[in-house]
Formats: C-alpha cells, structure tokens, sequence
C-alpha cells in the first residue's frame, strides 16, 4: 500500500526518498549504510517535530488520510472470530457500516462501525462511509441483539457524515439517526464508543451514545464538517481552516469540553504509520473500559449515561 503524502509531510518524504534512494546504492556500496542511518534519525525527529505542532485543520487531513485504518482493519486486529451480520430486515443491507458479533479476548461482544472501504470499487460500494437509513437499521438491529443476550456493544466512529442524498431522505434518514440515538441512550448494556478518524454530523452522533468515549489522538469530532461549517457561517467554503479551529474538533479541544473521556495515543505521524500498534493501543483501551463498566448494574449505566449527557455544555 503506497503512503499518501500530506502538504506538511513533504519535508519528511524528501528524506525518506533519500533513504530509498541510498538503500539501492547501498546493495553495491555498503559504506553508505551509516549515512542511511543517519537519514532515520534525521526522518524520525522531523516526523516528531512536525507532529507534536499540528494545527487543528492538519489534524483534520490526518484523520482523513487515505491510508488510515478503518473498521475492518481494527476488526481483523483487535478481535477473534468475528461474523458479521447483514441487512435491517426491512430494506437492503448497507456496505458504509459493518458490524456483527465478535470476541475480545474471550468476552463475546457486538462490534459496529462505518467503513469507508479502499479502492475505488470498495469505496463505491461502502458509499465512502456515509450511511444511508439501512445502513442505521442494520445498526439498531444489531444493538437491540446487544441488549437481548447482554452483551456489551462497541461502536466504531469514521464518517464525514450520513448519506445527504435524495434517496436517503425519502427512506427517513432522519428518523434512523433519531431512533439510533433514543435507543442507544436506553439500551441495557454496557456501551464504548471509539471515534477513529472523522466524526461528521448526524452520521457519526448515531453511533456515539456511549458509557464512555475514546477517540484516536488524531480523530476529529463534531456537528459539522469544517467544509460546511465554513459555507454556513462565512459563505466560503475556503475558510476551512478557521473554521476547525473555531469548531475545536480536535481530541484535546474535545477531552476538555468533555464530548470525549480519553484520548488513545497513535503513532509518531499518525496511526497508518501503524496499524498494529494503533489497533494493540484501543485493545488496552477497550479492556480496561469493559472491566470498568461491567461492575456498574443495568440501570445504574444508563442514568449514568443520561448525567454524563447533561453534563456537556454545562
């Protein structure tokens, strides 16, 4: 998989291609091995210097970069014989969000998430993670099948929104969303969201009512995308860049404002750096947070999750 460049990553790429550059002279000139080394210790500490500065909107770029790790790749990571499960039962099955039952080590759970797919067949498929109706009702099903056989439900968030389309307007796009929400604030069982890259509008808010929500270091959470945040209040959608920053749709804007608990660390440069140790950082997360909630009853959890909605704003 070919790494997409970023404009603020193009220092770093010049000297990563100067390093693969001197590993192909290397084969017949081992003496440039040591200058080699010296480019990875020259690559490593810019990569940190530029990432430990990042603005809100190049951390709006990282959450959408076309190499993050989706749904199914933290699945196939984190948890062990996972079947997924299709269809709302009442319109078709929607590719832009996954889910099905699954195992963390050993503890059977119900796992749900967008996925916005790679390649331009899969992505056309998955509708680029923006859900249509279906899509909220296959995720209702799923969580209602959570609460039948008490296991506890986690959500994965990575959308720039849910489907704004005709078509989803005309098969109620709306009230899947409001259903979504009403149920997951009711629901009789533990809940633990993750927002892992973009958390857009409406479509991500339909997967976020949880008992405790994390979000990657480099996610981004909000009402609106930035794009249209600027269109509404500027009438230009170049003001992007203010408006992310206006918005405070980043982890630690979000962690103090209290929308999100904890913020999982990622890799120096983002988690497609590292799928392993982005995917091993949630596992820990999600194990901690599960034995946390499990000593919390049923009706305990969700008048604690009506008070830790309350709560924000205040």
């Amino acid at each position: 998989m070919s790494i997409s460049v970023l404009d603020f990553e193009k220092p770093i790429a010049e000297i990563a291609d100067k390093i693969d550059a001197l590993r192909v002279a290397a084969v017949e000139n081992p003496d440039l091995l040591p200058q080699i080394n010296k480019l990875k210790i020259e690559e490593s500490a810019l990569r940190k210097k530029i990432y430990s500065k990042l603005s809100t909107w190049q951390k709006v770029q990282v959450a959408r970069h076309p190499n993050r790790p989706h749904t199914l790749d933290f699945i196939e990571r984190i948890f062990d014989e996972f079947e997924e499960l299709h269809g709302d039962r009442q319109f078709a099955d929607d590719g832009s969000l996954v889910g099905g039952l699954a195992n963390l080590e050993g503890i059977p759970v119900v796992v749900i998430g967008h996925e916005k797919g790679r390649g331009t067949d899969e992505k056309v498929r998955r509708n680029f993670g923006m859900p249509q109706p279906e899509g909220y009702r296959k995720a209702k099903r799923l969580m209602q099948l959570a609460e039948q056989f008490e296991l506890p439900l986690i959500t994965f968030i990575d959308t720039a929104g849910a489907y704004p389309g005709v078509e989803g307007e005309e098969r109620g796009q709306s009230e899947a969303i409001a259903r979504n929400l009403a149920i997951m604030s009711s629901l009789k069982t533990q809940i633990i969201v993750v927002v892992t890259g973009e958390g857009g509008s409406g479509g991500a808010l339909a997967l976020g009512v949880g008992d405790h929500v994390a979000i990657l270091e480099y996610g981004t959470y909000s009402v609106a995308s930035p794009e249209a945040c600027a269109s509404i209040v500027w009438r230009e959608a170049d003001k992007a860049e203010d408006a992310a920053e206006a918005m405070k749709v980043g982890a630690l804007d979000l962690k103090k404002i209290g929308i999100v608990d904890e913020i999982i660390p990622e890799p120096i440069g983002g988690a497609h750096q590292d799928f392993d140790e982005t995917s091993a950082n949630i596992k820990t997360s999600l194990l901690k947070n599960m034995t946390e909630l499990s000593k919390i009853n049923h009706e305990e959890l969700i008048e604690r999750r009506y008070q830790r909605l309350l709560k924000i704003g205040a």
